[in-house]
């Protein structure tokens, strides 16, 4: 099948849709299908740094459109979609904070009739010049403005992922917040098909969204685990791994609550944290308190908190730690960074709620606590941090799980099925009409 992919970049930090998206996407070629990845608004950031492939309705330009009536000329229009000029603006500006976005989201949401048009335009005379994908793969429910002028210039069916739009809807300042989810809702109408990430992201946007329960399939992200290779006999001090961006919704503040409790314990004195991921400029002030915060308990020496790092980095934090946690605040609608803590060995401990009772129970890869409760958490990373045995099987079971039941070439096979039965679907209706 010839198959297109527009993923909603970042510019400027790892994203687990991004990387959701190009694994899918290469799992995809390796089944044998013609599978292109296009990126909109930023470049992606893949675990190889900055995606340099072309950007099309590059940030700056639907910025532009949406702010002023002013036309560019068509060569400062392509130099503003350049790459690496839009990870700079992106790095400089934030602009993916959902509370600076309100206005801007309901533009795209509206599509054409968003002041968008040209640069709506722009995309479809391109894809116009491409061999005409079967199937259109959109990355989240934010990108449902474009399904009409898509459907219009392709006249292929479209399909759209759920991963992470409702934390970011509902983060948006009202009245853009209540208008971006009606927007939603109505073009939802237009799409062949869902894939919902999980079963919990599923559940809440058919309600959300209004979806018939058919319309919504539930595809696993999964994860190449090739790189996530254990070390063998690794005998360094028990350390709490986490990986995921340096952000209050992350909850690392309730993880260094929970550390600084484990701490006060002599059995705990050699007990280590080491966080690393992505540090936008919003985040570097509770960062900057985080680590005075460890220091002031005197715990200089037993932190490390890494900030924007390389891949390499990142499985070097994973192969030592002893256990892992990202007790995130809000609702994820996956995280990836447990399919690499489980393909590295490690066992999880997590807040209950969210997707995480489901991935829990779908791997046996680890314990669940009361959401928001350090002591809770405390008493989770305890209890295997003082079981080495089961902290070891309850790894192992996560591990066998990720390669078993959450590879990504699994991931590509149900995404696959999922396309199949969009394309007759489609091209029953055409003829219905």
């Amino acid at each position: 099948m010839r198959l297109l992919q527009l993923t909603a970049g970042t510019g400027s930090f790892f994203c687990g849709t991004c990387l959701r998206d190009a694994a899918l996407v290469e799992e995809l070629r390796a089944l044998g299908h013609d599978a292109l990845l296009a990126p909109l608004y930023l470049p992606l950031v893949l675990e190889d740094g900055l995606d340099t492939r072309p950007v099309r309705m590059g940030g700056l330009n639907v910025w532009l459109a949406h702010a002023s009536r002013l036309r560019l000329p068509r060569f400062v229009q392509d130099w503003l979609d350049a790459p690496r000029l839009l990870a700079w603006a992106a790095r400089r500006g934030e602009m993916t904070q959902a509370s600076q976005l309100g206005e801007m989201t309901v533009a795209m949401l509206r599509g054409e009739q968003g002041g968008q048009r040209r640069e709506i335009e722009k995309l479809c005379g391109w894809l116009e010049t491409l061999p005409r994908p079967e199937v259109v793969l959109l990355s989240n429910a934010l990108l449902l403005g474009l399904v009409q002028p898509l459907r219009a210039a392709l006249g292929v069916p479209v399909l759209c992922t759920l991963q992470g739009e409702a934390p970011f809807l509902d983060a948006l300042p009202e009245p853009h917040r209540t208008e971006s989810w009606r927007l939603a809702g109505a073009h939802a109408r237009e799409v062949a098909g869902f894939l919902a990430v999980s079963a919990y992201t599923a559940e809440l946007m058919r309600a959300r969204l209004a979806l018939a329960p058919e319309r919504v399939h539930v595809v696993h992200n999964g994860l190449d685990a090739r790189p996530y290779t254990p070390l063998a006999g690794f005998d360094g001090p028990p350390t709490i791994g986490y990986v995921a961006r340096l952000h209050r919704d992350k909850g690392l503040a309730t993880l260094i609550d929970a550390f600084l409790e484990l701490k006060r314990r002599p059995e705990h004195a050699a007990l280590r944290l080491v966080a690393a991921g992505a540090t936008l400029k919003s985040d570097w002030p509770h960062v900057a308190a985080w680590r005075a915060r460890l220091e002031s308990a005197g715990l200089a020496g037993s932190f490390e908190l890494h900030s924007n790092v390389s891949f390499a980095v990142k499985l070097d934090v994973l192969r030592r730690s002893t256990v892992f946690s990202v007790p995130a605040t809000y609702g994820e609608s996956f995280g990836l960074y447990l399919l690499e803590a489980w393909a590295m060995g490690l066992p999880v401990v997590q807040p209950s709620h969210a997707v995480f009772p489901e991935l829990l129970a779908a791997t046996g890869g680890g314990l669940l606590c009361a959401p928001d409760d350090p002591a809770a958490l405390a008493r989770a990373l305890h209890e295997l941090l003082s079981d080495h045995e089961r902290a070891r099987e309850l790894g192992a079971q996560g591990r066998r799980a990720v390669l078993e039941r959450f590879s990504g070439a699994r991931m590509a096979r149900e995404v696959e099925r999922v396309c199949r039965i969009a394309v007759p679907r489609a091209t029953a209706s055409a003829l219905a009409r």
